[in-house]
């Protein structure tokens, strides 16, 4: 993991003694809200429906389990005894009173961390695989980059009031995890010509009110250039974004307006430009250095057969099924990466209280090198356990109820807050993602189905990912009524798609039984139990399940 140097310590420090000054003089009343709330965003702060929400930044979603400890510790003593992990790798606190919000941030520096840049219109918290350093089908692990990232990226005097948010994503892995093609960049490390390593670029991809998938504008990048070719992307969002319509101010749009292909002009004459300085070519001494701080973890040597674990899932069911779900293969033999699913039946997404945050930090430790990933499924990873621990480890899990074997499955649903919490929003998210859960939720029912991404959003702003799921469900406001619209086919991955509206929107207390029917009339008119739900969506059409969900011809 990346440990902060003199810079990073002595920047956090001055950035929290400055917004300590400045919630003082709020609360004294000498800044009026309306003149706190720039200065409150630049430090992750927002004004929820009922109180402050703090989003704490997790860069490319890897934690050390002193931090989420920490984290644990905050939950108990400044909120309520859980936070909630993002869809952008990121934790939010609900809860904390606006006086003790400096203190938070000075705990966090205690451990490395803050939360600067996880709010307005700068570029926000870089994200990429949660698997990255382990999966066995990475090329090459993309954290280095997304630090690089990072420090470039981090109080950038050009790019600090953008037109809008900005939103960058790497992977390093041929299977897309960190769904690059929806958003405002995406880069793919692949392998050049020469063997060496490079990105494809992806640019104008993005959620949100105009739904849209990136545009390729170069297939191979050379490694030594990735901050230039960024920077001059970000140079012609910047001198080109709109700025006079919030809704229209994404890059996506001007893309859209422009055209890739005008857009991919103006960027490589710009790359020209920023390259002739040679002031942002990467050199190898430096990817060399940040590369070292992300060495894999030294692992005992294991057979690639685990007695010990095959034997687990024989005694028992429900080990078998976490074994199926929750366990991913590891580049290293006798290894594998574990996704703790924040998504017990019935429960909440991506919520976890202090004592499971502190239970997880605790088995990082012992199983996993001290490593959590946060993904954005909000669910948490360990990255390295060993065949043999797995046992062990899931027994300690079900004691905290963590242990349910449903990565990829139905109740593996993603959720914002919702109308529970976000001043923006329309609809309850969390208890439709209850009631599916709790609908889908027996074992048999989950493996019959097989895997099946349903994502909710309480408003169009799309922060629970709504139009790249298999299943998308939108809520919306209908003359003060809460009304779900569904859609079909969407996905995040390689082969990223927006779903498609199916037609007219549900009443809340329809939209659980709608849901049921597009399943079962998947399972209906699949090609045998081999063929997933996304792949029967795109070769059936939405036809069959219009007709299913309002008996049309």
């Amino acid at each position: 993991m990346y440990r902060y140097d003199e810079f990073d310590h002595g920047f956090v420090a001055a950035r929290v003694d400055q917004f300590r000054d400045q919630v003082a003089r709020r609360l004294t009343g000498e800044l009026t809200e309306d003149q706190f709330k720039p200065l409150r965003l630049m430090n992750g702060v927002y004004l929820q429906l009922h109180a402050y929400m703090l989003r704490i930044a997790i860069p490319y979603g890897t934690l050390s389990s002193k931090q989420l400890r920490m984290l644990g510790h905050i939950a108990r003593t400044y909120d309520r005894g859980y936070g909630h992990f993002t869809t952008r790798q990121n934790l939010q606190f609900n809860w904390p009173a606006l006086k003790d919000i400096p203190a938070v941030l000075d705990d966090l520096a205690k451990v490395e961390m803050h939360a600067l840049q996880t709010s307005g219109n700068c570029i926000r918290n870089v994200t990429t695989d949660h698997f990255a350093g382990a999966a066995a089908d990475e090329i090459t692990d993309p954290r280095p980059y997304a630090e690089i990232l990072r420090q470039w990226s981090s109080i950038h005097p050009e790019f600090s009031f953008l037109p809008r948010k900005f939103k960058i994503a790497v992977t390093g892995a041929p299977k897309d995890r960190a769904a690059i093609q929806v958003h405002d960049i995406g880069l793919e490390l692949k392998r050049g010509p020469d063997g060496g390593i490079g990105f494809a670029v992806y640019v104008g991809g993005g959620q949100g009110r105009t739904p849209m998938i990136a545009h390729k504008v170069r297939d191979y990048l050379a490694e030594e250039d990735l901050l230039a070719y960024v920077e001059a992307i970000m140079r012609v969002y910047n001198l080109h974004g709109r700025r006079d319509n919030k809704y229209k101010a994404r890059i996506k749009i001007l893309v859209h307006e422009t055209g890739a292909e005008e857009i991919t002009r103006q960027i490589e004459a710009e790359f020209v430009e920023v390259r002739k300085t040679e002031l942002l070519r990467l050199p190898d001494s430096e990817i060399e250095r940040i590369t070292a701080y992300f060495a894999p973890p030294v692992l005992a040597e294991k057979p690639a057969r685990s007695s010990a674990f095959e034997a687990a899932k024989a005694d028992s069911a429900a080990f078998a099924d976490f074994a199926t779900y929750n366990v991913t293969p590891h580049k290293a033999a006798g290894y594998g990466v574990v996704t703790i699913s924040l998504k017990p039946i019935g429960g909440i997404p991506g919520d976890a209280t202090d004592v499971q945050m502190e239970a997880i930090a605790d088995l990082a430790d012992a199983y996993s090198q001290g490593e959590i990933r946060v993904s954005h499924e909000q669910n948490l990873v360990l990255p390295h356990v060993a065949l043999d621990d797995m046992p062990a480890l899931y027994a300690k899990l079900a004691e905290h109820g963590l242990a349910t074997g449903n990565a990829g499955l139905v109740t593996d649903i993603i959720a914002c807050p919702g109308l529970d919490y976000c001043a923006l929003a329309n609809a309850r998210s969390i208890p439709l993602a209850q009631d599916l859960s709790n609908r889908f939720g027996s074992p048999e029912r989950q493996k019959e189905i097989g895997e099946l991404k349903i994502k909710i959003s309480g408003c169009i702003n799309a922060c629970g990912h709504h139009h790249v799921g298999h299943i998308g469900l939108l809520g919306v406001d209908r003359r003060g009524e809460e009304v779900y619209q569904i859609t079909l086919g969407g996905s995040g991955d390689e082969t990223a798609s927006v779903g498609t509206l199916v037609g007219p929107g549900f009443k809340t207390e329809e939209v659980v039984d709608a849901v049921e029917t597009v399943v079962d009339t998947y399972l209906k008119l699949r090609e045998g139990p081999d063929e997933p739900f996304l792949a029967a969506v795109r070769r059936l059409g939405q036809q069959p399940f219009k007709e299913a969900l309002y008996g049309t011809a």
